[in-house]
């Protein structure tokens, strides 16, 4: 089984505020499918785009890169058999957020 990354860039679910409700339930009831199925992992959106950015020499810097142009909105992680079943997932992912997912596969490793 292969780990997949489902995500969303900040700004790409941009349905009226109005909506939020049903966006949510709808989502809710993916996580729900996900989990029923045994993918589901992990997700989470991102509380805030403030980030503590830490340099390999320890030093810290508050905020994001001001040159960045994509920033994380939210993700979740799903463990299934092929990358098409990813896919099928992102699918879902994205037609109950009403926004644009990215699908990638994640570097197995053995020791995590």
């Amino acid at each position: 089984m292969t780990r997949y990354l489902i995500s969303f860039d900040d700004g790409w679910m941009d349905f009226p505020e109005e909506d939020l409700d049903d966006v949510s339930k709808a989502s809710h009831a993916v996580v729900d499918a996900a989990k029923s199925a045994g993918v589901w992992i992990f997700g989470a959106g991102l509380h805030s785009q403030r980030a503590t950015i830490i340099a390999p020499d320890g030093t810290t810097t508050e905020g994001a890169y001001p040159e960045t142009k994509a920033v994380l909105g939210g993700f979740c992680i799903i463990e299934v058999a092929t990358r098409d079943e990813a896919i099928s997932w992102g699918k879902k992912v994205a037609a109950s957020c009403r926004c644009t997912q990215e699908v990638r596969e994640l570097m197995f490793d053995p020791e995590s």
